[in-house]
């Protein structure tokens, strides 16, 4: 009988809410104001997922052999019908992969690929709830406890966010 080697790929690592304020704010300050102009309306500033819907996704993933998965920074298209106010608007997609070992030793993290109706293609999620606009928002509108950030607009003044 031949056994086969689980390879790890474990990377992530907790951390706590000091740490995610901080990369909030800079993400806030550094990407977030200028996207926003550049798309004539507030971006998105995050995308939530319940987890019945994350957990039916790492199901799939495990039933085709997957162990990982890559959050792809994206953005909806400018002419999106199915939900115009997300135009433009940045979004999360979740793809399934499978990490191999190469000859090398090095780990390589491929995009993991399904049948589905007769045709291949790749094992991933998207269309989750965007922050702003819609969105179940806790706070009665606001962010919840994270991330509130004064952004300096410059002549623009000044944003609560």
């Amino acid at each position: 009988m031949t056994t086969q080697e689980k390879i790890s790929v474990k990377v992530g690592r907790y951390v706590n809410t000091e740490y995610v304020n901080a990369v909030l704010r800079e993400y806030k300050q550094t990407r977030w104001v200028s996207n926003s102009e550049k798309i004539g309306k507030p971006d998105t500033l995050s995308v939530w997922f319940s987890l019945e819907d994350i957990e039916d996704f790492l199901e799939k993933a495990k039933e085709n052999g997957g162990n990982g998965i890559k959050f792809y920074f994206a953005a909806y298209p400018k002419a999106y019908a199915p939900k115009p106010e997300h135009e433009g608007r940045q979004c999360i997609v979740l793809v399934a992969t499978k990490a191999r070992q190469t000859e090398t030793g090095s780990i390589a993290n491929k995009d993991l690929y399904i049948t589905r109706q007769g045709k291949s293609t790749v094992l991933s999620l998207n269309k989750g709830i965007i922050y702003p606009p819609g969105g179940n928002v806790p706070s009665e509108g606001g962010m919840g406890d994270l991330g509130i950030t004064i952004v300096d607009k410059g002549e623009k003044g000044m944003e609560l966010i």
